[in-house]
C-alpha cells in the first residue's frame, strides 16, 4: 500500500515536498532535493504527517 509522506530537509527542518512511498519494506526514503529556504540541494528524509 502506498502512503503520502512529507519530505523534510535535514539541515533546516523545513517541510518542502510531499510524495507517495511504499509502506512495506521498512526503509526510510532519502533524496537530494532543492531546499527553498536554504536555496541549495540538501538531503531530505521522509516524515509522517
Amino acid at each position: 500500500m502506498r502512503e503520502n509522506v512529507i519530505m523534510e530537509c535535514t539541515s533546516c527542518k523545513s517541510r518542502n515536498y510531499m510524495t507517495a512511498m511504499e509502506t512495506k519494506g521498512g526503509r526510510k526514503l532519502e533524496m537530494m532535493k532543492f531546499c527553498k529556504k536554504e536555496r541549495k540541494h540538501t538531503l531530505h528524509r521522509a516524515r509522517k504527517k
